[in-house]
Order: C-alpha cells, then structure tokens, then sequence
C-alpha cells in the first residue's frame, strides 16, 4: 500500500486532507510539525510527503533540507503547502527538489488529492512533477 505522511500543524487541515487521502485507498500518517515530520519519515519511509512550510520546531523548508541529506531518504516525493506564495519561496522549493508546489489558497481539497496521486504516478496532467507548481 501507498504511504503518504502528511506533516501539517494545522488540525483541521491535517484531518481533512488525511481522510480524503485515506479515501484513495492510501496509509497516511500525520505528524504536527518538522520535528515529529522527520522522525516519523525516518522509520515509515513513506512513497510521498506532504509538507506545510510554516510549522512549529522546524520548517518546512528545513525539513526538506534535512531529507535531502537523509540516507534513504534524499529522493522522497515531497509536495511543499503553504500559505507563502512568493517567486522566492517557490525558487528555495525547486532548489531542494520539491515535486510539487501549492499554495494553499489557491487550491482545492480535490487539487491536493490530483497532486498527490500524479506525483505518486510521476505525472501531474502530463508535466513532470519537478517542473509542477501550483499558483
């Protein structure tokens, strides 16, 4: 079975996105912030993570920085959700190889769910995820 760990702080919205994921027949775990992020994905060693960018402990961005450098984990599918939509932010995202990119204003529960399976699957509407951003 797919596994997707999805590390948000955010409640409501870790519990909305990890039912509708459990939905398409997917084991997600959650974590609340980077800290508890890294540790899950160090022992699950999930297909996809699903990252808030701005979260208690540790960020987003230096999750994702710190995956990268992780043994075994250097070339896990992230997608980046934030609330940061700047052309800077998106740039860090692409420089530690984000697969996808979302602003979460700018994207429906269903819009996360399309990209998580075509990340999944490779493809997101035929674009490579790498060069995928949402916004």
């Amino acid at each position: 079975m797919t596994k997707v760990l999805l590390v948000e702080d955010d409640i409501n919205l870790r519990d909305l996105y990890s039912a509708r994921l459990s939905a398409e027949d997917i084991e997600v775990f959650v974590a609340s912030d980077g800290e508890e992020g890294l540790t899950m994905a160090t022992s699950i060693k999930p297909d996809l993570i699903i990252l808030d960018v701005m979260m208690p402990k540790i960020s987003g961005f230096d999750v994702l920085d710190i995956l990268r450098q992780t043994p075994g984990l250097e070339q896990v599918k992230v997608i980046m959700m934030t609330a940061l939509s700047s052309e800077q932010d998106r740039q860090r995202g692409d420089r530690l190889g984000v697969s996808a990119y979302l602003v979460k204003s700018q994207v429906t529960l269903e819009d996360v769910v399309e990209t998580a399976m075509g990340v999944l699957n490779n493809s997101i509407n035929g674009i490579q995820p790498s060069a995928f951003t949402q916004g």
